[in-house]
C-alpha cells in the first residue's frame, strides 16, 4: 500500500465503515494512522458476514470473517459505524485493502451525508436508490 507521505494533507473524501476499517490495525497497516470517526448511519443495508481467504487482509485484520453491507431497500434496516475523513491516496489505498466480495459505492447516510461505503459486490447499489424514511430518493 502507498501511505501518503504526510498524514496530515487535507482530506477530500468521506468513507462509511461498520467493519475492519475502524481496527486500529488495520488504520495503522492501511493509512499509517489513527483515524478520527463521527457516528452515523447507513439506511436500507443489513450487515452479513463471509469467510475471507485473503491471507494479507486475514493477517492485518486478525479475523477470518469479515462483515460486508448487503441492500435490502427496507428502511427498518440500519447500520450503524463511523464516517472517516480521508486523502485521495487514503481512499486509493483502502481499495486495495479491500476484497473483491466488496464494491465501493456512493450512498447517503442517515444524517444526509453523502459518503463512500464498501457494500456487498453482488447487489450494490447507487445513492439514488437508497431509501429514505420519508419514502422519497435523493
Amino acid at each position: 500500500m502507498n501511505l501518503p507521505s504526510d498524514s496530515k494533507t487535507t482530506a477530500t473524501e468521506s468513507l462509511f465503515s461498520y467493519g475492519t476499517l475502524r481496527l486500529e490495525s488495520v488504520q495503522l497497516a492501511t493509512y499509517g494512522r489513527r483515524l478520527q470517526g463521527s457516528p452515523d448511519v447507513l439506511t436500507g443495508y443489513v450487515v452479513q458476514t463471509f469467510d475471507l481467504d485473503d491471507e494479507l487482509v486475514v493477517a492485518v485484520s486478525g479475523l477470518t470473517q469479515h462483515t460486508v453491507a448487503s441492500f435490502t431497500g427496507m428502511v427498518s434496516d440500519e447500520i450503524a459505524g463511523a464516517v472517516f475523513a480521508l486523502t485521495t491516496q487514503e481512499l486509493a489505498n483502502t481499495d486495495d485493502y479491500e476484497v473483491d466480495a466488496v464494491t465501493r459505492v456512493m450512498v447517503e447516510l442517515q444524517s444526509g451525508a453523502r459518503v463512500w461505503a464498501y457494500v456487498d459486490s453482488a447487489h450494490p447499489c447507487a445513492v439514488e436508490d437508497v431509501p429514505h424514511k420519508n419514502g422519497a430518493g435523493s
